[in-house]
């Protein structure tokens, strides 16, 4: 740990694990605030993919770039030293996040689905407006405050400031048919990947589903959006309506984020 961090913050206990750092809990020395440190080891990425690198360093970046809000989670500071780069950010409480609760819930209710579709969308238009694409949208990365606020999380795959955007980024169930046809993309991926979402909560399932990523990636690029009965009986037209529009493979004709706030199902609770 860089010096310049430890004379602020007492570091704590490991929190999570990725690809190229730790989460640690940390609390602020001048406050006695609980933060998060996310501190990523540069020489790993130094040896690595170089878009890896481009993108991991540009998070903190794009991090200043779209906060504040509330349904974003909040860079406090960064330390850089040789060897690493430390991220303070809002720390919410281990193993909140929309993942676990799918796995916890199996399926929601359109009036447990919608309030977290609504914040998840209200982030995605603040980003999408800054020209910042997030890239990565999965369960995973949307996580829960203390007062059960969404707070989407893991910039580190995003873009910003580029028009029109190109490479296979993002994880295989919630990756845009545009993506991976190696196409020019832009901010909508985002909102393909919450439609993909906004299906496993109402159903509890994916809707492109493959034993494989290679079964995976086929299936989302045929796009057969499916609803079967056994399962959406009970699921209203006005959700079913924005899933077609979320999930749909013309780009040109599926929703930006502002429009999907402005769809029924949304603004009228279905």
């Amino acid at each position: 740990m860089t010096e310049a961090l430890k004379g602020s913050y007492e570091v704590c206990e490991e929190i999570g694990r990725g690809r190229f750092g730790v989460v640690f809990r940390c609390v602020s020395l001048s406050s006695g605030e609980s933060f998060a440190v996310k501190s990523i080891d540069k020489r790993i990425i130094s040896t690595g993919d170089s878009l890896d690198s481009q993108c991991l360093f540009n998070e903190p970046k794009i991090l200043a770039l779209v906060s504040p809000h509330p349904n974003i989670i909040h860079l406090h500071n960064v330390y850089e030293d040789d060897s690493h780069l430390h991220m303070v950010l809002d720390l919410c409480p281990p193993s909140q996040d929309l993942y676990n609760l799918i796995i916890h819930n199996g399926s929601f209710s359109e009036a447990q689905a919608r309030p977290i579709m609504t914040q998840l969308i209200q982030a995605l238009a603040h980003i999408h407006k800054l020209g910042v694409v997030h890239r990565d949208i999965k369960p995973e990365n949307i996580l829960f405050d203390s007062k059960n606020s969404v707070k989407l999380t893991d910039f580190g795959s995003a873009e910003g400031g580029v028009e029109a955007m190109q490479g296979v980024v993002g994880t295989p169930y919630y990756v845009a048919p545009e993506v991976l046809n190696g196409r020019e993309y832009g901010e909508k991926v985002d909102v393909w990947s919450c439609g993909v979402i906004l299906y496993i909560m109402l159903a509890g399932f994916p809707p492109f589903y493959g034993e494989t990523v290679v079964e995976i990636f086929e299936a989302v690029l045929r796009g057969n959006l499916r609803f079967p009965v056994t399962v959406f009986q009970s699921v209203s037209p006005a959700a079913k309506d924005l899933l077609r529009k979320m999930l749909c493979k013309d780009v040109s004709r599926r929703l930006s984020a502002e429009q999907v706030l402005r769809h029924p199902w949304i603004t009228t609770g279905g």
